[in-house]
């Protein structure tokens, strides 16, 4: 006869918080490294608090693709407001051609700000997905 599992306690829950925040900051810090140390600090505590966030988002509704990818781009956004800017604007050009040679140098800035986060949130729901098919792999195990 099987036992139905019991839920976690509120004290696990809390170390899995912290494993999910400090995992997501460690792959983010070591994914900034190439991009220099500043740059890795900066997605490292992106990482970190993405981890938080991620954690408690996937408690509430594990199955929503949208939201979790939608908090990447949440977080993403907010890390680049923390840049200092990429490139002086242009002044006496209009508004167009000031975009044209602006747009490049910010959207590779921004892309290598964001690489960091997006790979840490890859790993972390990679790692989690694996985890539970080797979990599942090993079926349950029978109590005495």
């Amino acid at each position: 006869m099987s036992q139905a599992a019991s839920p976690p306690s509120r004290r696990q829950l809390r170390l899995r918080s912290v494993t999910w925040a400090l995992g997501a900051g460690a792959a983010a810090l070591v994914l900034g490294l190439p991009l220099g140390l500043e740059a890795a600090l900066r997605a490292g505590g992106c990482g970190f608090f993405y981890g938080l966030l991620a954690f408690h988002l996937q408690r509430v509704d594990p199955d929503d693709g949208h939201l979790q990818a939608g908090l990447v781009g949440a977080v993403c956004g907010i890390h680049s407001l923390g840049l200092a800017a990429l490139t002086p604007w242009p002044p006496g050009l209009p508004l167009p051609a000031a975009l044209v040679a602006v747009a490049p140098t910010v959207m590779m800035g921004l892309i290598r700000a964001w690489l960091p986060l997006v790979g840490a949130a890859l790993l972390l729901h990679g790692s989690r997905l694996l985890a539970q098919r080797v979990q599942s792999a090993e079926g349950p195990t029978p109590t005495p």
